[in-house]
């Protein structure tokens, strides 16, 4: 296929993964499209661990890797404990968080007992130097930063080892930044997007930055909502070079996602997903449950910033989602992670290379359709 994305990756279908699993980074790569690991959570040490396993299994194919240096941070300093993080959370947080378990008849003597502190995989300059390092002793093919300008020393790395470098931007004049800064590609993430998103829709934001960015040598990836070959034919019509997708791949038969968050993945409707502070101190979009909807409640403490929320909602959402495993009742209706609002259309459980077989597929379908609109010249 004819895409600068694929020239640049050397991959067969400009078609991205994000996917926290590594079978799935492995499965798409060997499909045609490529796999990109969110690093988010790994130390040094484990995701080496991770990356040795990819590079043993995926048979010399292209794949990419993915962190969180956010450009705002309230914790920057590296030398800040996790017990001076811990202490920096405001009871009343705790004990708002504790409260809904409790209304749902969950024990919350423990929920934050030996809870350990920390940046919850948001990396401070010093400790995205670290895993740079790590992730540049594999032959990773790109490396991207998802909230912010990636680190100078990401893209410098970069530049000296051939790898490309994108971001994820959600609007027109953080799009600007990134490309002034010396990235190479460009993620366009609409509101429709799982985990961290603005607020401009798909549809508006990739012709806009489309046009913003026409004199930056830059292609975009396109993102936010899209799980099937149609939507991402659109998006290419609007001027992107290929899709990034993230939530489509939480409920493939590879994916580590909770067997009960996958089922309600598949059960719900696209209208079931809230865009919100509080789960990590920035706004995420997230599969609505009564967790999330008391959080909305007028009553509830301020979101605090990025990493503290986090902190707060980490240890009862785990607890939540291990007692729905066994089947508590209170435990599965609280149960939430974060996923798109194409989830509407994530109905059934299937292969990750079947998924990126169907987005081929219906990407060709799609094409021809628009081709069949156009009144050829009778001349």
């Amino acid at each position: 296929m004819k895409s600068p994305i694929c020239d640049m990756l050397n991959i067969e279908f400009p078609l991205l993964a994000f996917t926290h699993c590594r079978d799935v980074v492995v499965e798409v790569s060997k499909a045609g499209g490529m796999g990109i690991l969110g690093a988010a959570g790994y130390n040094a040490e484990t995701l080496e661990i991770e990356l040795k396993w990819i590079d043993e299994h995926i048979d010399g194919k292209p794949y990419g890797v993915d962190l969180i240096a956010p450009t705002s941070m309230a914790v920057k300093d590296d030398n800040t404990t996790g017990e001076e993080m811990l202490d920096m959370v405001p009871d009343e947080h705790r004990n708002y968080a504790a409260n809904i378990l409790a209304q749902h008849q969950i024990d919350t003597a423990d929920i934050y007992e030996n809870q350990q502190g920390g940046a919850g995989g948001f990396l401070t300059e010093g400790r995205a130097a670290n895993i740079i390092d790590v992730a540049f002793s594999h032959p990773i093919s790109m490396i991207v930063n998802a909230l912010g300008v990636p680190p100078k020393y990401m893209i410098d790395m970069g530049k000296l080892n051939g790898v490309m470098t994108g971001a994820l931007v959600g609007a027109k004049e953080h799009a600007v930044k990134q490309c002034e800064a010396g990235v190479d590609i460009l993620i366009v993430a609409g509101t429709e997007a799982g985990g961290h998103c603005g607020d401009v829709s798909t549809l508006v934001l990739v012709p806009e930055v489309a046009e913003a960015v026409a004199n930056y040598d830059v292609p975009i990836l396109a993102a936010g909502g899209i799980v099937t070959g149609r939507q991402m034919a659109a998006c290419m019509a609007m001027g992107a070079a290929g899709a990034w997708t993230g939530s489509v791949w939480l409920t493939t038969k590879e994916a580590e996602t909770s067997p009960v968050i996958k089922q309600k993945y598949m059960n719900a409707s696209s209208r079931q997903t809230v865009r919100s502070k509080y789960r990590t101190g920035k706004f995420s979009r997230q599969l609505r449950s009564p967790w999330t909807d008391a959080w909305e409640d007028e009553n509830a403490p301020e979101p605090l910033p990025m990493p503290l929320m986090g902190l707060v909602s980490g240890p009862p959402l785990n607890k939540v989602t291990k007692l729905a495993e066994g089947g508590h009742v209170g435990a599965k209706q609280l149960a939430t992670s974060f996923v798109g609002q194409g989830v509407g259309l994530m109905n059934q459980e299937l292969a990750s290379k079947q998924v990126v077989y169907d987005f081929m597929e219906d990407y060709l379908a799609a094409t021809e359709r628009l081709h069949g609109t156009v009144v050829e010249d009778a001349s």
